[in-house]
Parts: C-alpha cells; sequence; structure tokens
C-alpha cells in the first residue's frame, strides 16, 4: 500500500482518537503532496477567453494534475519532518515548550511513516 493511501486512511483515526498532532501533521502533509501535483499556471492561461468561448460542462476548467512517485511522496514527506524538527529546534524559550513538543510529536508521527509502521 502507498504512503499517500496509508496516511490517508490514518487521518479519519486520527480525527476519532483525538489525536490533535497526527491530524495537524497528516493534514499538512497531505495538502503538500496535493499542492506538488498541481501544474504550475501561466499568466495568459489566468486570463482565459472571452465569457461566450469559455468551456462549458463538468471538468471543463480542470487542469491535468502531475503524478508523484513514490519516491516523491517519500521525499516531501521527509521534507515536512525535518521542517518540524528544525522548527523545534529553533524555538528555544521555555514559553515555547508546548509548540516545541507538538511539533516534535508531529515529526514522529511523519517519521513513524517513512519507517515503514504505517499509522503510528
Amino acid at each position: 500500500m502507498s504512503l499517500r493511501v496509508r496516511m490517508r486512511q490514518a487521518l479519519p483515526e486520527a480525527m476519532r482518537a483525538r489525536d490533535k498532532a497526527a491530524v495537524s501533521a497528516l493534514r499538512a502533509t497531505l495538502a503538500a503532496l496535493d499542492n506538488a501535483e498541481a501544474v504550475p499556471v501561466g499568466e495568459a492561461e489566468t486570463r482565459g477567453p472571452a465569457l461566450e468561448q469559455s468551456p462549458v460542462g463538468v471538468g471543463a476548467t480542470e487542469a491535468v494534475r502531475r503524478e508523484l512517485s513514490e519516491h516523491g511522496v517519500v521525499e516531501i514527506v521527509r521534507a515536512e519532518a525535518d521542517e518540524r524538527l528544525e522548527a523545534a529546534a529553533r524555538l528555544t524559550a521555555p514559553a515555547h515548550a508546548d509548540r516545541v513538543a507538538r511539533l516534535r510529536a508531529e515529526a514522529a508521527v511523519l517519521l513513524g511513516f517513512l519507517d515503514g509502521h504505517g499509522a503510528p
């Protein structure tokens, strides 16, 4: 089963368990994966044709999305975990202890998926 599928399946479970760190990490990482598949749109394409020349029908305005390889998915998940660990390392004031703990917990959730353990 692919990493993305395992993460998508773990999200409702984390929501039911009220695991805030897992929910936050999974939502943000799944959004990052979706964003990575978006195709860049040029300025000319954003203007579009005149209204009467606009496409009509279901899916007429949908753009084809890229498909990430499993390696690409792993790299994005790793980057998301690293980003959280780096942010936690930068927060040194005692007043940020709760935020640091949460960032580390989110990183642990993501690293758990990378280790192949599935849902943490």
